[in-house]
């Protein structure tokens, strides 16, 4: 069962006052527990899969993060500098403000971006912001995210109002169908919680309490 949850896990450290010595352990932590990636801010991408190198495990990043308010062309610039760098997943904000005001057409070019940005080098997760979105709001972010030709669909970025829940999940899956990932982060602090989440449709799981969760530990993590 611990093997299985793993396999769900971006092990992840985002905040801004991280450490090399925190890279160095949460690399070490991914490899010993088999997680399925790290995940960490672009600048420290290059590093990120120096020390993974050989392992199974992929390199993520964060795009336009947290906000979602760089531009269109900044996206696609990090992309591609990241993937450069040796990240071969990354997890982009969409333009939260714009599909608030229903300019549907900008949010999709900016996931498109970043998707042809990336190419087949890495895979792309959609950050939606669940917390900050009605619900037809989640919905319209959901298919815009696959008709612009994402892999995936993530509920948070871990630093706004709100993380990911069982209902905000149900929903994705359901209007995303199972062709696509779903992604839940955000509070994701145990092996219940995730769990539950997965029960209800995610495919992977975003977390930096990921040695908690597979030990069947609680974390009070913020993310």
């Amino acid at each position: 069962m611990e093997q299985n949850i793993a396999m769900t896990i971006d092990h992840t450290v985002l905040k801004a006052d991280t450490t090399k010595d925190q890279i160095v352990t949460i690399c070490e932590e991914a490899k010993t527990h088999r997680f399925y990636s790290v995940c960490v801010n672009p600048t420290w991408v290059e590093q990120v899969a120096l020390l993974l190198k050989g392992s199974d495990v992929e390199v993520c990043t964060v795009i336009g993060f947290p906000l979602g308010a760089s531009t269109t062309a900044v996206k696609a610039m990090e992309t591609t500098d990241a993937i450069e760098k040796g990240a071969t997943e990354v997890d982009m904000v969409i333009n939260i403000g714009k599909l608030k005001d229903a300019d549907y057409d900008a949010v999709e070019k900016d996931i498109q971006a970043v998707v042809t940005a990336a190419g087949k080098k890495a895979l792309v997760k959609v950050i939606i912001e669940t917390s900050l979105l009605t619900e037809e709001e989640k919905v319209k972010a959901c298919q815009l995210a696959v008709k612009a030709g994402a892999d995936y669909v993530k509920t948070s970025t871990g630093f706004s109002t709100g993380g990911a829940t069982v209902a905000d999940i149900k929903l994705m899956r359901q209007t995303v169908g199972p062709g696509i990932g779903v992604k839940a982060s955000g509070g994701v602090r145990d092996r219940e919680t995730a769990c539950a989440l997965i029960d209800a449709g995610a495919s992977r799981i975003g977390a930096s309490a990921s040695v908690a969760i597979v030990k069947g530990e609680k974390s009070d993590s913020d993310y």
